[in-house]
């Protein structure tokens, strides 16, 4: 007789990110559970007619003693994990707006931790997109047009001292492979002074050619060549996509992030149309890695983009100098 194993059934959990201060509300989980003595983020399984928040607001009163209110919670990511043992659907949401003094209930350790001190190897491996999403920027800046080494010099810093990033993709399709190595090369420092990491926009040889550099981000071209992470796991690796597709190969080639659109028209391409936040919001969802919305956005779809579940936006024209 043929026995058929039972299907594995996949757990809700709902996940806090509470943020105070800038850092972040971290627990040990208990020896003796699954994962035990591994670092976590608030939460538990979502109780059969619960909504996420609902949960969130319930798990974090008993674990923490903080209240938090309902209204005050924005979706971070959703991310579906196989353990092997058990599946899980994280479903993350941020506050800052806890009121009280966090207390661990059920005897767990607690801290409040910056972004920067979470390392992968203390979480499970489901919480990693997490912390990528902890650590990124809700704005994503890319440089717009450069057609000379000396003018996109000057262009960064005249960009930069008019409004600081803590990241930027150096996106130059107007040069020359040689051209670009050399603004790249240049531009490190400019950006080193500003405290803002530069990522290289290209083929994996960019960021070899690019010592110091925070990153490489793939356009989709590049990206679909691979099978496999092509820089080092301490830096970024971003990839720009336009359906859901793409985004599952990012996901497969250890991207730690995505652009994704475009979400809406665009000056740089006047005839094209965007797919709409509804795509947007949809295609979002099947991602378990941050995504940025792109096109036809600027700092103030922040907002808009975090309800849709993205990590924020991305573009050239709320910050680089347009002639």
């Amino acid at each position: 007789m043929t026995v058929v194993a039972a299907p594995i059934r996949e757990i809700h959990v709902a996940v806090a990110v509470i943020i105070r201060d800038g850092r972040v509300l971290i627990a040990r989980r208990p020896d003796h559970t699954h994962q035990g003595g591994l670092l976590e983020f608030p939460g538990g399984k979502v109780e059969p007619g619960e909504t996420v928040q609902q949960a969130l607001v319930r798990e974090i009163a008993e674990e923490t003693a903080l209240a938090v209110p309902e209204a005050s919670l924005e979706p971070v990511i959703g991310i579906r994990h196989d353990y092997g043992d058990k599946r899980v659907f994280l479903d993350v949401w941020r506050t800052t707006e806890a009121v009280g003094e966090a207390v661990g209930c059920e005897g767990q350790p607690i801290a409040w931790l910056a972004p920067e001190e979470l390392q992968d190897d203390q979480f499970p491996a489901a919480n990693r997109p997490i912390i990528r999403a902890l650590r990124l920027p809700s704005l994503m800046a890319i440089t717009g047009t450069i057609t000379t080494v000396d003018g996109g010099v000057a262009s960064l810093q005249a960009a930069l001292a008019h409004q600081q990033q803590s990241l930027i993709v150096l996106r130059t399709p107007e040069l020359a492979s040689d051209a670009y190595r050399e603004l790249a090369q240049q531009a490190l420092p400019v950006c080193r002074s500003a405290g803002t990491g530069l990522i290289v926009h290209g083929a994996p040889a960019r960021f070899a050619d690019t010592p110091g550099a925070a990153g490489l981000h793939l356009p989709w071209r590049e990206a679909a060549k691979l099978v496999s992470r092509p820089v080092p796991s301490q830096v970024w690796l971003g990839v720009s996509c336009h359906s859901a597709d793409q985004l599952a190969h990012a996901v497969e080639i250890g991207a730690d992030y995505a652009t994704l659109g475009p979400v809406q028209a665009t000056a740089t391409h006047p005839g094209a149309e965007g797919i709409g936040w509804d795509a947007f919001r949809e295609l979002t969802a099947t991602a378990t890695i941050p995504v940025f919305g792109l096109g036809g956005l600027n700092p103030e779809h922040i907002v808009r983009a975090r309800r849709e579940g993205a990590q924020g936006v991305a573009g050239i024209r709320f910050w680089w100098p347009q002639d």
